[in-house]
């Protein structure tokens, strides 16, 4: 297990747990929402120094976060149902999206036809919403089969994972309608879930029990579709708590309540590298920069364990310097 001693530790990072992180496709600022109700951006500089520059207040628990494509707005959901955004222009923020309980994801959409340029958020409340962001009211709103645990988009795919293990798949091309509906093939409760980035025909889900499902969305390619055990310990079973794909090469993280990281190649069914958190704290969220050079991970108390297992540990965020060779796709084993 490769150890974190070149990592570089962001600075006035919350001292509270940190449910999401995502990275400007513009520029190397990332941002963390928190459960102390702020979301925090940082400019992450060339040698790794990390700057924090601004906040997103929120009433209650700030649970996700994303970027603008321009990099110019960053977005916040929290369990105060509103969903803010900072322009980073002008420093203000505003509410831009509203559920009727909390948003537990949201994304940007671009670059799909007739519905670019929008904001989708995924909440409790068992709807995602499409948001632009000139009106005040949703553009779409669409029911989901149960509350919505984790979301994901690549291109014009959008999936969302909900509780009873519900899986909902969207064509944003066709976004009047629900693609596809299905089960979950891991047997036990959803909690991450991630699109692939560069063929953009599949996702992989991580559920609680310590599994990750790699799934194809046509029928055609079922056959690729498999399943596998990680974030596993002797007899203990962790959460899935994180799946992050590399941007340029596809390949992809998981990270668990065991404090551990993996890198995984799905296409060569292989491991290709591993790390493990500062005092083996659980990792509770994870995002890869826009070219794939840094890895941020988030190392704190996920109470996956309880509230007796708490021991008031500071949360701290990382930041790992990624090698083309560390990520890239394997050859397969003969």
């Amino acid at each position: 297990m490769n150890t974190v001693s070149k990592d570089f530790e962001v600075t006035a990072a919350p001292q509270d747990g940190v449910s999401d992180l995502a990275f400007s496709p513009a520029a190397d600022f990332l941002s963390a929402s928190c459960w102390d109700n702020q979301t925090r951006i940082w400019e992450v500089q060339p040698n790794g120094n990390t700057v924090p520059k601004m906040v997103i207040p929120h009433e209650q628990p700030a649970l996700c976060t994303t970027w603008s494509k321009d990099g110019m707005k960053c977005f916040s959901g929290g369990a105060d149902k509103a969903g803010r955004m900072l322009d980073l222009q002008t420093g203000q923020v505003t509410q831009i999206a509203g559920h009727d309980a909390p948003i537990k994801c949201m994304r940007w959409i671009d670059n799909v036809q007739s519905i670019s340029n929008m904001l989708v958020t995924g909440s409790w409340d068992r709807t995602i919403r499409f948001w632009d962001l000139r009106q005040s009211v949703p553009a779409h709103t669409y029911a989901l089969p149960e509350r919505c645990y984790a979301m994901d988009l690549a291109g014009p795919l959008l999936v969302t994972a909900t509780a009873e293990r519900h899986i909902s798949i969207f064509d944003l091309r066709n976004p009047t309608r629900e693609f596809k509906r299905v089960l979950s093939p891991l047997k036990f409760q959803t909690r991450s879930l991630g699109c692939f980035p560069v063929s953009q025909n599949g996702f992989a889900i991580g559920s609680i029990e310590g599994r990750i499902g790699i799934q194809y969305v046509e029928e055609k390619d079922a056959p690729n579709n498999f399943s596998f055990r990680c974030h596993r310990k002797d007899q203990d079973v962790y959460s899935v708590n994180a799946i992050s794909f590399h941007p340029l090469f596809g390949t992809f993280s998981t990270a668990g309540a065991d404090g551990t990281i993996s890198w995984w190649d799905k296409d060569s069914k292989q491991r290709i590298k591993a790390l493990t958190a500062p005092n083996n704290m659980p990792v509770t969220a994870t995002a890869f920069n826009r070219n794939g050079s840094i890895f941020a991970y988030a190392a704190c108390y996920d109470w996956s364990k309880g509230h007796e297992h708490y021991t008031n540990q500071t949360c701290k965020i990382m930041l790992h310097p990624v090698k083309e060779e560390d990520i890239k796709p394997r050859p397969k084993k003969r």
